[in-house]
């Protein structure tokens, strides 16, 4: 007889049940997620230094055990103290270095051997520690126990990335963005691996190649670097009807994000919810953050590129590391099983979303992110994730693309991470005990003891082990098992009709955008289209969008020099599927950027351009009423030296017209000083930055004599965002009516630049 699953063979504590193992989660070691003080070395390699960091229960220990502790010696890798780090051995003062020399040897090796193979996609990325805690339990839909206990908070690390560029590329490129998030729960780690939009390209994984070799740097020319404007990318999209959709949200403000702590996250396929008695339902997850959805205008991700190629990056760990800590709430939509077939659009087609009309978007739980990584390399870069990393209670659905995306990850880390063993990498490896009868191997860190590697066996303990689907655990749940979901005879290379229809929901998002939200994301196919070689992928591109909008197709056409787009043309083309025809489309508001309730100012950095004779009480009078915001200001001046006030002390200046452009920031408060157009108005550098700031429709701000800037970039006072107090001060309702303007993030109206500001560009 069979006896029962035994924990002997496991070098770990006694089994628990999984409400034990999620008590001592966060419990064992520390005290619940907040922020102490605590010690870690310091970056200059000196003597540990205090910091105020948040704790994260047994993840964050077991990564603090990897940490290399700061020494006040130098040694090899073996441990030999050294005398000289400075100087190769060598044959005579000026002869050749020896080859004896080993130090010399092992420094180079190592050094030769640093770099990894960086990801094929998703090479350019930022990472951060934190939280996620859900709400209440969601056991009537999953068994996931980390879903289920909201006294829990599951330690996770999540990572930002851009698709096309490599590691050098910049952020504030046109792209999708990648939202990797890993959870270190109980019963193992779950990866939810997405994007910052709810869609993809393609439907198929066998295109994913295709597509990547098409959007990468073309392979004569390795040009250009992390964008899509260019030949290869727009021959391979326009011969393939389904990228539509995708086309319109990357060339929409959402492929130009403000920051990636202002956008949102979608897990992009089909899932599947499994609850304890077997019961599935499908799933969509969302990430929804809590400063809102903002971008960047095109002008101002191409002047960030150059002026801070690092600014998402940079934001993310300013915000972190100032306690201003990101987060987002996870909303999932959930679709019983007997309606899967009720919508117009197949729920397994990764070109559809599901209007959240139909489906509403339940926000089950929040995630925080509260911590910097300790090296980028160890964590950032190592950390890995698999869309195939799952816990009980979470399946995959039929979705072929992310089918394919179960074999494309393990087969990458491996490659990447240099074998089998990459789970083991601290980063990487789980919180809950972890056995099975897997050895060696590349860069294996744990001993595995014993001479027992194969199941089912005797020898380990006296007694059979075996996991063969009959036996069972006693002391907690049974493990993950597969949905035994019924399968469609026969088996064929095909494609389901039900993913024939791909221009409704482009049109659905075209229709749902504000009128700036359409200019924008037509000015971006136009810019798209301009760079090409070949006029044909030019035409073809525009008949595309005459199907999904006339009027869209026209604007983009008109200064490309085309024909004029033709519907018909497009179902020429051998890609073309005739798929139904969905008629009676009404917008939808989720889809838009500029609908929804006002998310506050937290966190908007605002430059504060001071001069000689600056009125100090204006200042702080700003400077107060945007930090009771959350806001963070700079004084900006010509040089770094104090500036004088108008009562003759001196300011500190925190950075220059030269090293802090307006582009870095989110609005401008034109500070009064007696020099007047002597000063501020009369420099070029000023002159630019209020310029810059208004035709990327900031709010811009002046008191007093400061308003000769607005006046001599010729912006109308009275447009939108452009606050104007006549005298000196600041007073209350002045401030008030800053961190109002502030708080709508743009006003598109001052986007045209004026026919005089463009003499100071």
């Amino acid at each position: 007889m069979t006896k029962p699953l035994s924990r002997a063979p496991l070098p770990a504590p006694p089994a628990k049940t999984l409400a034990a193992a999620q008590t001592d989660f966060t419990a064992e070691g520390s005290p619940p997620p907040g922020k102490v003080a605590t010690e870690r070395p310091a970056s200059n390699g000196g003597p540990v230094e205090a910091v105020d960091a948040p704790r994260q229960g047994v993840k964050q220990q077991a990564m603090a055990q990897a940490l290399a502790p700061p020494l006040d010696r130098l040694t090899t890798n073996q441990g030999l103290l050294l005398s000289d780090n400075h100087n190769s051995l060598k044959a005579g003062a000026r002869g050749p270095t020896l080859l004896e020399d080993f130090i010399l040897r092992e420094k180079i090796t190592h050094f030769d051997h640093e770099r990894i193979p960086e990801r094929a996609v998703h090479a350019h990325g930022a990472g951060a520690h934190g939280f996620f805690q859900v709400y209440e339990s969601e056991a009537a839909i999953t068994r996931a126990g980390f879903l289920c206990d909201p006294s829990v908070q599951t330690p996770v690390f999540v990572r930002f990335s851009t698709v096309a560029g490599s590691r050098g590329s910049a952020d504030t490129v046109r792209d999708a963005r990648g939202f990797a998030v890993k959870f270190y729960t109980p019963e193992g780690n779950f990866d939810l691996v997405g994007n910052n939009i709810p869609v993809f390209f393609i439907q198929d994984a066998i295109k994913f190649p295709d597509l990547v070799h098409a959007v990468k740097p073309e392979p004569d020319s390795e040009m250009p670097q992390a964008a899509s404007a260019h030949d290869t990318f727009w021959d391979f999209v326009t011969l393939m009807p389904e990228t539509t959709h995708m086309l319109m949200w990357v060339m929409s403000d959402r492929g130009i994000p403000r920051s990636l702590r202002m956008m949102e996250g979608f897990g992009v396929h089909t899932f599947r919810f499994v609850n304890a008695h077997g019961e599935s339902s499908f799933v969509k997850f969302h990430w929804k953050p809590r400063l809102g959805v903002h971008a960047l205008t095109w002008d101002e991700a191409q002047t960030l590129a150059g002026q801070d190629a690092d600014f998402h990056r940079r934001d993310l760990w300013e915000a972190i590391a100032s306690g201003q800590f990101p987060e987002w709430e996870l909303g999932v939509q959930v679709v019983p099983e007997a309606d899967e077939h009720r919508f117009a659009f197949d729920l397994l087609d990764p070109t559809k979303l599901i209007p959240e009309e139909l489906v509403p978007v339940r926000r089950i739980g929040r995630l925080v992110l509260n911590r910097n990584p300790d090296n980028f390399f160890a964590e950032t870069e190592q950390v890995a994730f698999h869309p195939g990393h799952l816990v009980p209670g979470i399946d995959f659905s039929n979705d072929p693309l992310l089918q394919g995306r179960l074999f494309s990850y393990t087969d990458t880390q491996l490659s990447r991470l240099g074998g089998a063993n990459f789970h083991e990498l601290p980063i990487n490896k789980g919180v809950c005990p972890m056995h099975n009868f897997q050895r060696d191997g590349m860069h294996r860190q744990s001993i595995a003891s014993g001479r027992v590697a194969y199941e089912p066996n005797t020898l380990a303990n006296g007694e059979e082990f075996r996991v063969d689907g009959r036996s069972f655990d006693p002391v907690g749940p049974s493990g993950f098992t597969s949905l035994p979901e019924a399968l469609e005879p026969p088996k064929v290379r095909a494609r389901s009709a039900s993913f024939d229809e791909h221009y409704a929901q482009a049109r659905l998002f075209w229709i749902s955008q504000s009128a700036p939200e359409k200019d924008h994301l037509v000015a971006a196919f136009q810019f798209e289209l301009s760079k090409l070689q070949t006029p044909a992928i030019r035409q073809r591109m525009v008949d595309t969008l005459a199907h999904v909008d006339a009027d869209l197709a026209q604007r983009v056409a008109a200064p490309l020099g085309t024909k004029p787009p033709d519907k018909a043309a497009a179902t020429a083309w051998p890609g073309f599927r005739e798929g139904p025809v969905i008629a009676g489309l009404a917008p939808s508001p989720s889809l838009s950027m500029a609908v929804g309730k006002s998310a506050g100012i937290a966190t908007r950095k605002v430059a504060i351009l001071v001069a000689d004779g600056v009125n100090s009480a204006a200042v702080r009078a700003v400077q107060q009423a945007l930090a009771a915001e959350g806001a963070m200001s700079k004084l900006v001046g010509p040089t770094l030296c104090p500036v004088r006030c108008a009562g003759g002390e001196p300011l500190a200046v925190d950075a220059t017209l030269d090293n802090a452009p307006s582009v870095l920031f989110d609005a401008l408060y034109l500070a009064p000083t007696e020099a007047g157009a002597e000063g501020l108005a009369g420099d070029a550098r000023a002159l630019r930055a209020v310029e810059q700031a208004c035709r990327h429709g900031k709010t811009v701000a002046a008191s007093g004599s400061g308003a000769l800037l607005i006046a001599a970039v010729g912006v109308d006072p009275k447009r939108p965002g452009v606050l104007v107090n006549p005298s000196d001060d600041a007073p209350a309702a002045f401030t008030a009516a800053m961190v109002t303007a502030m708080s709508q993030h743009r006003h598109w109206g001052l986007e045209a630049p004026t026919s005089r500001a463009k003499r100071h560009e």
